[in-house]
């Protein structure tokens, strides 16, 4: 049997806190452990842990299983939009829902890594430059929006990052060498292609900003681009056209995927050094 050791989070630091040992609080009043609940919510004992100790979100579908399970009428059903609402801001909610159901994602990154590649030391540093408030709940939501890779269909996602974010050694060497074997273990699977855009290509139709699209089963592609304050998101076809484009020319000026894993590694072996 499994053993709990994830410490109980202090229920009045945020509502993802509260929905957490709201859970913990419910399931151990009749002597329910995280490996029985796991089974009769269909989840893992693992995402159980970690959801009790607010270091992921809980999905709808999780929220929905644990009333049934628990029997809790829709208890944390109730909870779920409050904690969505604080986990990510409103604007970005569309883009979670968006990574969710897509089939391909593609991904340009100039400034920093890709949040659904981001290891949780890496995502901490970004996210705390921003002094926020919610920081653990904000670094939650981003370790959670990477369970796309975990689904049994999981998407094709393509990534393309500009040399230069491998040179900002977010974190120092300790955060960095964990990150840059966490591209390279991404990079392997059949699914996930990884191309880096060398520092030689001085330009490039990227340097305009980051951007991600989303393909689907069906319905028309959808484009994310990221700003300052907030992103925007939209379906527009000539927009989505020009984005298209602007990937397929991204791709012509970065190195293979084999060249970009040996690029990594070099980075990698340079670090501490």
């Amino acid at each position: 049997m499994a053993v709990e050791t994830k410490p109980a989070p202090d229920p009045t630091t945020s509502l993802l806190a509260f929905f957490g040992t709201e859970l913990a609080r419910i399931r151990t009043k009749p002597g329910l452990s995280q490996e029985r609940l796991a089974k009769l919510a269909h989840t893992t004992q693992s995402m159980l842990s970690k959801v009790e100790s607010a270091k992921r979100v809980p999905s709808l579908d999780l929220a929905r299983d644990l009333d049934i399970a628990l029997g809790t009428d829709g208890h944390f059903q109730r909870l779920y939009p409050l904690v969505m609402c604080y986990a990510y801001p409103s604007w970005f909610l569309p883009v979670v829902e968006l990574e969710r159901n897509a089939v391909s994602i593609r991904s340009f990154q100039g400034q920093i890594l890709p949040g659904l590649l981001q290891t949780e030391e890496y995502a901490r540093v970004i996210l705390a430059d921003a002094r926020p408030d919610n920081l653990e709940d904000l670094v939650a939501a981003r370790m959670t929006r990477q369970a796309i890779f975990e689904a049994e269909e999981r998407p094709r996602t393509w990534f393309i990052i500009d040399e230069y974010v491998l040179m900002r050694h977010v974190g120092g060497e300790v955060v960095m060498r964990p990150q840059l074997e966490r591209l390279l273990e991404a990079g392997q699977h059949p699914r996930t292609v990884i191309q880096i855009i060398p520092r030689t290509v001085v330009t490039h139709p990227g340097l305009e900003g980051a951007f991600m699209l989303f393909g689907f089963d069906e319905g028309e592609d959808v484009l994310h681009t990221d700003g300052f304050f907030q992103g925007r998101t939209t379906a527009d076809r000539g927009e989505v056209a020009v984005a298209a484009r602007t990937y397929d020319l991204l791709r012509a000026v970065a190195l293979s995927p084999g060249a970009s894993a040996e690029l990594i590694s070099s980075h990698l072996k340079e670090l501490g050094t």
